[in-house]
């Protein structure tokens, strides 16, 4: 019994591969980019002195300051839901350092399924911003074309590395292989 149990275990096991690839927006998306992350940023740092410290649950965070951070920082939905993740993320990581969450850099955003998709045909990263949705290109490498054919991505993160650029962290769920 404990090991068909076990076996069941391992077959709902899942791994996460990230690939990060570097984006190659126009000038325009490159602002796009930068006002979303700058709004995510003062959003989850909004949330964060906002909230009482002691929530560390998204859900609870979310039930509480939802709609005001939507209407004050021109999110979509869907990027206050990440950022309020975010914050419970992080306050959770802290709390078990004994820390405080201190502040968030506008360097990087959350996307889900509905702010993020990945168009194979021309290797295009589809994301929502605050101004609109970018269809924006993608520098990929023989890697990058393996791992991304054919798969549904249904999480990212887009992100301002330290040398300027912009890159998509994109994250691939599989079924982990058997031991």
């Amino acid at each position: 019994m404990l090991a068909y149990h076990f076996g069941e275990f391992l077959r709902s096991m899942k791994q996460v591969l990230t690939l990060v690839v570097k984006l190659q927006p126009t000038s325009k998306q490159t602002q796009l980019l930068g006002y979303t992350a700058q709004a995510f940023a003062d959003a989850c740092n909004y949330i964060n002195k906002t909230v009482k410290p002691n929530l560390t649950n998204r859900n609870s965070i979310q039930a509480v300051c939802y709609q005001d951070v939507k209407e004050r920082f021109g999110l979509t939905a869907n990027h206050v839901v990440r950022a309020c993740a975010r914050v419970a993320a992080n306050r959770l990581t802290a709390k078990q350092k004994g820390r405080k969450v201190k502040h968030f850099k506008p360097t990087s955003f959350d996307c889900d399924t509905r702010t993020f998709r990945f168009i194979e045909t021309g290797y295009l990263a589809s994301i929502s911003t605050t101004g609109k949705r970018a269809k924006i290109p993608m520098r990929v490498s023989n890697y990058h074309i393996g791992k991304l054919s054919g798969q549904n991505p249904t999480s990212a993160q887009v992100c301002q590395h330290q040398d300027g650029d912009w890159y998509v962290h994109i994250q691939l769920k599989s079924d982990a292989p058997p031991p």
